[in-house]
């Protein structure tokens, strides 16, 4: 098995902001901007236009002139690049019709895109993105990083997000390590507390000071050598379910952002696999911060 690297730093060039135009998705434009600013990197505002629907007797497509939904699309877009977060941040405006996932897809591939960000609507909590396709769909397919911003999560009222506590919870798999780097390059960017989060089964108190100590050292052994010159590693250990543990913690110690590892889509039967970060979607959805997942 290969070890994942923890101490690289992380470089951010392309941030990939997804856009319906919603309310939602406009709440996570700030989160995208403030790390396009931090990283020095260029954001591309997309939305996906809804296909032509299927007709027994194909017509040749409209002109984009004459195209009333990509003119509506290209006002919406040109609307968003005006607003005072954008300000000089360097940015392009993208539309493609096509379904949602194909065209971030097609995106990602061709902008070598390092992180995508996105909203989530209210109501529907993560079984929908902002652009109507579904979430675990994109950040367990995604290739990069996904930052999701869901429907608790307040509005970013500066130019800049203060990253003051920093969440990594692991299961204490290899898979799951896949995103501390991220993790460790967010918190020495921004000297941030970094809390690293192991949640055991429950068990009767009396059997778990050992399996307490255990997880702890197991913990500390995931933080290199000289990290101590660059961010505060704290340590936690939970006897909790995981998703409610998560969000406990997240709101106890006001966390700014979880960072987090989901596992791939099964490609034979297009449904997620459960293990171990089953619990994703509800920690997106109900998070008063936002999320960043790295697949694993």
């Amino acid at each position: 098995m290969q070890t994942v690297q923890t101490n690289k730093r992380i470089l951010l060039s392309n941030v990939l902001f997804a856009t319906d135009f919603s309310q939602s998705s406009k709440g996570a434009l700030p989160y995208a901007i403030a790390l396009a600013r931090q990283y020095g990197a260029k954001v591309f505002m997309a939305h996906a236009i809804a296909p032509e629907p299927h007709l027994s007797v194909p017509l040749d497509p409209l002109p984009a002139k004459a195209d009333p939904a990509r003119l509506d699309a290209e006002r919406r877009l040109a609307d968003l690049a005006r607003v005072a977060s954008v300000g000089n941040t360097s940015h392009e405006e993208l539309l493609e019709r096509g379904d949602v996932w194909k065209v971030i897809l097609d995106i990602v591939q061709k902008h070598d895109i390092d992180l995508i960000v996105a909203g989530t609507r209210g109501r529907h909590g993560v079984s929908k993105l902002v652009m109507g396709s579904n979430a675990e769909k994109i950040y367990r397919e995604a290739n990069c990083p996904v930052l999701t911003v869901g429907p608790h999560v307040p509005a970013l009222e500066t130019q800049d997000w203060g990253l003051k506590h920093i969440l990594f919870p692991t299961d204490g798999a290899e898979a799951s390590r896949v995103a501390l780097p991220y993790a460790l390059s967010l918190a020495e960017e921004n000297q941030a507390i970094l809390l690293f989060l192991r949640l055991l089964p429950l068990i009767p108190p009396a059997y778990r000071e050992a399996d307490e100590a255990s997880a702890r050292e197991t913990l500390r052994g995931l933080v290199p050598a000289e990290a101590d010159a660059w961010c505060n590693p704290e340590f936690l250990v939970r006897f909790e379910f995981p998703a409610e543990g998560i969000l406990r913690v997240a709101a106890e110690c006001a966390v700014d952002l979880i960072v987090m590892a989901v596992k791939k889509s099964s490609s034979e039967s297009g449904i997620p696999t459960h293990l171990p970060w089953a619990f994703a979607s509800q920690v997106v959805a109900e998070a008063k911060c936002p999320v960043l997942t790295v697949r694993g």
